[in-house]
């Protein structure tokens, strides 16, 4: 019998550490054999103890490979040319990639049969293979990256008081049955390799100016604590007049807030490596994510609080710390938020990327008092009876912010029918009376009372 190697037969002289890769390149390929007592050229030498050997090689591959292969592996003594030699026949296995556990889902520890040679895969191969044997939902495959670390999801299970031992890795799915870290776990680790950046604008398209960027890294747990402080920073309290009466209520309301963005962490498709996109504009928020609608669904199911979880297990261990509080009550509770305000959030999806967008409540409704004044001439009849007045006046008269407020004075400073005086937080104003005809041809004056005016301002809401 003549003996030469190939892509399924590779031939040692002796035992040697080297074995345990051939096994993992023919367990991660096509399956092979391996025959230790026979030489390169395909002379059979024999082995001086045969059982020691059979024992030895035995062991190498339960210790030093994981997942577990030795269910694909058959080793025999078997005689040639009346000389002992040893057989290990190994079959393609199911949990591939298989590695080297000192070495990791890297490709220095793992290896693939490529002709007569056993050579290190590639990452694209490795990730090739993870999502044949794991399926395709990314939190459920075992992470490219091993050496990973977790203060922060340690942190916030600690002021939950609830535990996360070695055991509480697996039943959540952060690690395999083998102890290898899940995506789930990389997501959640430091290491994580996606971010949310956030970009503040100045007006109202992308073109603006930028006001402030910033990007958070690390775990996601992190990135949500942080994205979510410097929301709360730009969602500023707003004025509102009824009558003489103002009450005070913030841009965007704290429940669609919170729920846009755990909905953009939860759902999002973290096979792919952008970024995930929060917009803040004067009039919007916009949430983009990565991945579109999971298969089967609809805008409308959305709204109607159906749900089917992309990441199933990132929202099982969200919910855990009491960071949602059911599925599919997200994206219902973000609209009621806005009942009251005459305001609708809006949602799009296209195959690869989902945005949720807020209209910002306060300069909808300064907009919407500012359209309505503009019938009623409103600086004069606002200030009606002022022989002098401030910028305050202006605020506290329309209802409106302070840079609305300057915008208003400028027009009408511009026209010259509103005189300046003085600088700084000394200046104030005068107006130049004009009389308006009214339907009897008779000449009427502005309005007696600022409350006439708010009356009607404020008459649709």
């Amino acid at each position: 019998m003549k003996f030469q190697e190939s892509s399924t037969l590779e031939l040692k002289q002796m035992i040697v550490p080297d074995i345990k890769k051939e096994v993992i390149a023919f367990a991660n390929s096509n399956g092979g054999t391996i025959y230790a007592g026979i030489a390169d050229d395909g002379t059979i030498v024999g082995l001086d103890d045969p059982d020691q050997a059979l024992l030895q090689v035995s062991s190498m591959i339960h210790d030093s490979i994981t997942p577990d292969v030795t269910m694909f592996v058959e080793l025999n003594i078997i005689n040639l040319e009346d000389k002992p030699v040893l057989k290990v026949t190994v079959q393609k296995g199911t949990h591939a990639p298989y590695c080297l556990k000192g070495k990791g889902l890297r490709p220095e520890g793992v290896y693939i049969r490529q002709c007569a040679a056993s050579i290190p895969a590639s990452s694209d191969a490795i990730r090739s293979m993870i999502v044949a044997s794991d399926g395709e939902r990314y939190e459920k495959r075992r992470s490219l990256h091993q050496e990973l670390t977790f203060p922060a999801l340690k942190k916030i299970f600690k002021q939950k008081k609830i535990p996360l031992n070695e055991q509480h890795f697996l039943t959540l799915g952060l690690k395999t049955s083998d102890g290898i870290f899940t995506n789930l776990a990389l997501l959640l680790s430091e290491e994580c390799p996606h971010d949310i950046k956030i970009a503040v604008f100045s007006g109202n398209t992308k073109t603006s100016p930028f006001q402030n960027r910033r990007e958070f890294r690390g775990s996601l747990i992190s990135q949500m604590v942080a994205a979510y402080a410097m929301l709360e920073q730009y969602n500023q309290l707003g004025a509102r007049f009824h009558g003489l009466m103002r009450s005070d209520q913030k841009d965007y309301p704290d429940v669609a807030l919170r729920e846009a963005l755990l909905n953009t962490i939860i759902h999002r498709e973290y096979s792919y490596s952008g970024s995930t996109l929060i917009n803040i504009f004067q009039d919007r928020i916009e949430f983009v994510t990565f991945g579109g609608l999971v298969q089967g669904l609809n805008l409308g199911d959305l709204k109607m609080g159906v749900s089917q979880c992309r990441n199933e297990k990132l929202a099982a261990l969200f919910y855990r710390l009491e960071l949602i509080e059911a599925y599919g009550t997200g994206i219902p509770k973000i609209y009621e938020s806005y009942q009251s305000s005459g305001l609708t959030p809006t949602i799009e999806a296209s195959d690869h990327a989902f945005r949720i967008t807020l209209p910002n409540r306060n300069v909808q409704h300064s907009m919407a008092v500012h359209e309505r004044a503009d019938k009623y001439q409103t600086l004069p009849e606002a200030i009606a009876g002022k022989k002098t007045f401030t910028r305050l006046d202006v605020e506290s008269a329309l209802g409106v912010s302070r840079s609305q407020a300057n915008n208003i004075l400028k027009k009408y400073v511009d026209a010259g029918r509103v005189i300046p005086h003085k600088g700084g937080k000394n200046r104030y104003y005068t107006m130049q009376q004009l009389a308006v005809a009214d339907n009897d041809n008779n000449i009427r004056g502005p309005f007696n009372t600022i409350q006439a005016l708010m009356d009607d301002l404020n008459a649709d809401d």
